[in-house]
């Protein structure tokens, strides 16, 4: 039997996200175009792979046997693909990916982790920077990969495709100002003392700009430069944080609530640079690594 690669990767998505809807928002997909994408990978596969019910779904054995080659598959792959960058590409000339703040945080780091241990023969220059300087790089070929935000890439002139959530969410103290809530917009966040990330970061930019000029006149505590510090800070009580929902440990003891304004709702894309700037087997590499560490990332959670 032959799988479609992007049908293993939506049926991966649904599998880590629990239901199909999210699946399909993961992948930029209309629900009834996931729906038939699983459909046809049942038929494919000539027995159910999912039992639906009203809270989401859950895997057969068979979806759970299908899930775990999924990703192995998806890994083999990759490592196909990459089999002779070492030929077609020079040894001193690094891939080059670009990224914002957020998806430094956890996302970079794991795909780095995995793609060099797998690739020795590559390299890889990672600089942070934000959406509109990132696509002008990929689209100059000054870049070969990039993890930028879905409203600032759109119609850029380069190649995008569907990475993982990022929205935002605020977090405090266990028991603190935000028990007993499940949501609330950013002005009712700025009543409230803040620890936030240092005035010059990309996620501080982003959210003020998206806030305008008519932004609420926020107390900041504290500023710092990490993201696992914020975290820590708002944990310890010294102030609410809006981070992103991907930024938290599910074990930790928060407090967490939507942020119910439209802008806080982005979602990660991976654009790709002009082609034959560097090998395009060992960007396609990288590349699939990006991909497997969006979708082994946990989502967090919302209230508690």
């Amino acid at each position: 039997m032959r799988y479609d690669l992007d049908d293993l990767r939506l049926f991966l998505h649904i599998v880590s996200e629990g239901s199909i809807t999210a699946g399909a928002h993961r992948m930029h997909l209309s629900l009834p175009s996931a729906s038939a994408r699983v459909r046809s990978l049942e038929h494919h596969a000539g027995v159910a792979l999912l039992i639906r019910g009203r809270r989401g779904v859950r895997l057969t054995p068979a979806g759970t046997t299908l899930a775990r080659h999924a990703r192995d598959v998806l890994d083999r792959t990759a490592r196909l693909e990459s089999a002779v960058a070492s030929y077609t590409r020079s040894p001193t000339a690094p891939l080059i990916l670009l990224a914002g703040g957020s998806a430094m945080h956890r996302l970079v780091p794991r795909a780095l982790v995995s793609f060099l241990r797998a690739h020795p023969d590559v390299d890889v220059t990672v600089s942070e920077s934000r959406t509109p300087q990132t696509v002008r790089m990929l689209a100059d070929g000054e870049a070969d990969l990039g993890v930028v935000l879905d409203d600032e890439a759109r119609d850029r002139g380069v190649l995008l495709e569907p990475l993982g959530d990022d929205s935002l969410v605020v977090v405090g103290q266990a028991g603190g100002v935000l028990a007993g809530r499940t949501a609330l917009t950013y002005d009712e966040v700025a009543e409230h003392p803040l620890v936030g990330l240092d005035a010059d970061s990309s996620l501080r930019r982003w959210i003020e700009k998206h806030l305008g000029p008519h932004a609420p006149v926020v107390r900041y505590r504290t500023t710092v430069a990490d993201l696992n510090v914020l975290v820590a800070l708002a944990g310890a009580g010294v102030g609410l944080a809006v981070v992103p929902r991907r930024a938290i440990d599910p074990h930790q003891p928060l407090d967490v609530c939507e942020l119910q304004d439209p802008w806080a709702r982005r979602h990660h894309l991976l654009a790709w640079g002009v082609k034959d700037r560097a090998s395009p087997t060992a960007t396609a590499a990288l590349a699939e690594h990006l991909r497997r560490a969006a979708l082994s990332e946990p989502l967090g959670r919302t209230g508690r």
